[in-house]
């Protein structure tokens, strides 16, 4: 029997040995199948995941960002302890201890399923996840885990621990965009990674696999039962003591951040900018490759330009009458109390203009409205400028537009009813100094159009245009005491057409007035006999060096507007007049870095010498005027050195005002954008100026704030100033007036 059992235990020894070398065998084989198939793991010494391109503005603050993944990249040392130690404890507790696979932990795993004790959750060490996310798929297939395992096992052979878990915490994915533990952070609670508390540190570890679906804007409970996980695990692991856990765990999530990024306030210079930037660099390195661009942007500013023209285009278009919504939530056969608009993301904030959903109407005078989670109430107040009943104004299901008055931290709020504006408009501001662009708004939504009705826009330019004539006249030997004839004129037009008869706003004459007088009153007939009388292929030029580009045949009908022309080119134009007749180039962008810190474009103020300084001087001493006594008259309450012009063509399609004080320049259009008239005798004065005042008041504040008295024009020194019956006046030497 010894015998027969001794030759059985060698048979069964031979059989496992056979059997172990054929595994073995088999083993390497697929070792060497796959070995030749994997990517070369020294290519991450080059690694460099998609990070931001961030637009600044002059302070510092972002305007803007783009980015197929949202991430900002950490060293090890900027990753807190909180929350490498959280990540550890979470995803791979024996992380600092194996050589990329845990063959422990697949065995566990492995076993639970088999007994059916786990359903979710893999076996995947970090670096597994890392190799998997940086070279591999998701898919579940022997063959990628294989390949998975191969490349961790290479991972660790060249990378320390602490590199392998730097780019695993600024690779990962943490949901609504969020690539990479900062992002992360910011996104979540509003701060960098390095302030996060043991309990924030504790949610973002703990909800890394789960990501969308177990965010605290998506599903809190699941963040909170993914956060106290995480928490148990760092005590487990001896990080933390279990009394830190269970105080932890007994505090709310609260988040500060918001799901998706906060909208831009100048997405039209936004757009302007990434425009540039893919033409000179490209998509791939505008999206990918974390560009910082600085740019001369003025946040203030920009905010009081969107402010300004919103309310003003609203007024307007009110005064036009209660358009009826457009859109109805039943008719579409949707539900109201599950309908979500995209805007709804966001935080409710008093004075916003919101879509908010119309549920009903109570006692046929309120009417009540939901927008988000919140609910609101409109009372009689609220839409007695649409002359209607509630009933006949809006019915249960309309999406209407809506004023956020006082918000309760109850959920509700009052509101106003109101209509999102169908008139355009567009505002430009430039530093005469440097040419930087400080605000642009290119029209009244840019979620609606994203045409830039303040670059790419040409539109007749009206009076706008006067000021070109008399800066040829002046440069000419003209003065502002010249007299001109306001008086019935007729011009030729050619061969077989009728002649040529402008005629003033008012259609009322003045006889012989002033230079002076005729540019600050706009008066159209003198200004076309000036241009006539200077021939209009002498004054053509000057708008030419002044900026405009735009074509401009030399027709007399040029002088009072028929031409056209963008708002960046007339503000830029006008921005020389202050600035001693030298126009600088506009500049958006100042310069532009790679993620390195390199330069990689600059940009500095290009100067044009559009005009003589002192014939510079004399215009804008004309145009002051026109604040002063003229057709700008309004603006003078504003207190401060200020010179401009209003714009309106002949059949009220178009209204504007430039205007300027010694260190900036500010365009205002308004207009449809399929050329109707905007309004019965709406004109710049009673359209444009009122938004121009609003933006310049934000500016006139602020400088009254930072200098000890008001900035004066600078004055060249061959300009007198004369007195004359009508006051004091200013000219170049060698035109005054004799013996006064």
């Amino acid at each position: 029997m010894q015998v027969v059992a001794s030759r059985l235990v060698r048979s069964f020894g031979i059989i496992a040995l056979f059997l172990g070398a054929a595994l073995l065998g088999t083993a390497t084989g697929v070792l060497f199948a796959f070995v030749g198939d994997l990517p070369q793991i020294s290519a991450l010494d080059d690694y460099s995941p998609s990070t931001i391109t961030r637009v600044v503005a002059r302070d510092g603050s972002v305007v803007g960002e783009f980015a197929t993944e949202r991430r900002v990249l950490l060293t090890y040392d900027q990753i807190p302890v909180v929350l490498r130690n959280a990540i550890v404890a979470t995803e791979d507790d024996a992380f600092f201890s194996h050589s990329g696979v845990d063959l422990s932990r697949i065995f566990v795993t492995a076993t639970k399923r088999l007994l059916r004790l786990q359903r979710y959750g893999g076996a995947s060490t970090l670096t597994q996840q890392l190799a998997r996310k940086l070279f591999l798929t998701d898919e579940q297939t022997p063959e990628r885990k294989i390949k998975e395992a191969l490349l961790s096992i290479q991972i660790e052979k060249r990378y320390t621990k602490p590199e392998i878990l730097t780019m695993y915490c600024n690779k990962m994915y943490w949901g609504h965009g969020a690539y990479g533990v900062e992002a992360a952070s910011r996104l979540y609670f509003a701060k960098s990674a390095i302030d996060l508390t043991l309990d924030e540190a504790a949610m973002i570890a703990g909800i890394i696999q789960g990501n969308v679906r177990q965010s605290p804007y998506v599903n809190l409970q699941a963040a909170t039962r993914r956060r106290n996980f995480a928490l148990a695990q760092l005590a487990d692991e001896g990080f933390i003591t279990r009394a830190e856990a269970e105080a932890a765990k007994k505090r709310p999530i609260v988040t500060h951040g918001a799901p998706a990024p906060p909208p831009t306030i100048a997405p039209y210079f936004l757009e302007t900018v990434r425009i540039h930037l893919e033409e000179r660099y490209g998509a791939k390195s505008v999206y990918e490759n974390g560009l910082v661009v600085k740019t001369g942007l003025d946040p203030v500013l920009q905010r009081a330009a969107n402010a300004a023209l919103d309310s003003g285009l609203r007024d307007l278009d009110r005064r036009r009458g209660y358009r009826k919504p457009a859109r109805n939530i039943l008719d579409e056969k949707r539900a109201l109390d599950t309908y979500r608009h995209p805007r709804w993301n966001r935080e409710l904030v008093a004075g916003d203009f919101v879509p908010a959903l119309v549920t009903g109407i109570d006692g046929g005078v309120t009417i009540r409205v939901r927008v988000g989670r919140w609910t609101g109430t409109i009372d009689r107040a609220g839409y007695a400028w649409t002359k209607r009943r509630a009933e006949d104004a809006v019915r249960a299901g309309d999406l209407v537009e809506v004023k956020v008055g006082k918000i309760d931290p109850n959920g509700t709020f009052t509101g106003a009813l109101d209509q999102a504006p169908v008139l355009q408009g567009a505002i430009l501001a430039i530093d005469n100094h440097t040419g930087q662009v400080l605000a642009m708004v290119g029209g009244s939504s840019f979620e609606m159009s994203q045409f830039n009705r303040a670059t790419q826009a040409l539109r007749q330019v009206g009076s706008l245009f006067k000021p070109f004539v008399f800066t040829a006249a002046i440069d000419r030997g003209y003065t502002a005491t010249s007299m001109l004839d306001d008086s019935p004129a007729s011009f030729p037009a050619g061969p077989n057409q009728p002649p040529y008869e402008p005629r003033n706003y008012d259609r009322e004459y003045e006889g012989m007035i002033t230079l002076r007088r005729a540019l600050e009153h706009s008066r159209n007939v003198p200004t076309i006999r000036l241009m006539a009388a200077l021939d209009p292929k002498n004054v053509i030029p000057y708008a030419k060096n002044l900026g405009v580009s735009s074509p401009l045949p030399a027709y007399l009908s040029v002088a009072i507007g028929s031409a056209e022309a963008s708002l960046l080119e007339m503000t830029s134009a006008y921005s020389a007049f202050p600035n001693q007749g030298v126009r600088m180039a506009p500049t958006m962008v100042l310069q532009v870095m790679d993620r390195e810190g390199d330069i990689l474009e600059q940009h500095r103020a290009e100067p044009h010498e559009a005009l003589r300084a002192d014939t510079a001087y004399i215009l804008t001493n004309l145009l002051r005027g026109v604040v002063q006594h003229g057709t700008g008259a309004e603006a003078r309450k504003l207190n401060w050195p200020i010179g401009g012009k209003t714009g309106t063509t002949d059949d009220y399609t178009d209204a504007w005002f430039v205007g300027f004080d010694p260190d900036i320049t500010i365009g205002v259009w308004l207009g449809f954008d399929q050329k109707k008239p905007i309004g019965d005798r709406v004109t710049g004065t009673t359209a444009a100026l009122p938004i121009w005042i609003n933006v310049m008041k934000s500016w006139v504040d602020r400088r009254r704030a930072q200098l000890p008295e008001a900035p004066d024009f600078a004055r060249p020194a061959n300009i007198v100033i004369v007195m004359t019956d009508s006051g004091p006046e200013a000219y170049i030497v060698g035109t005054e007036p004799q013996g006064k």
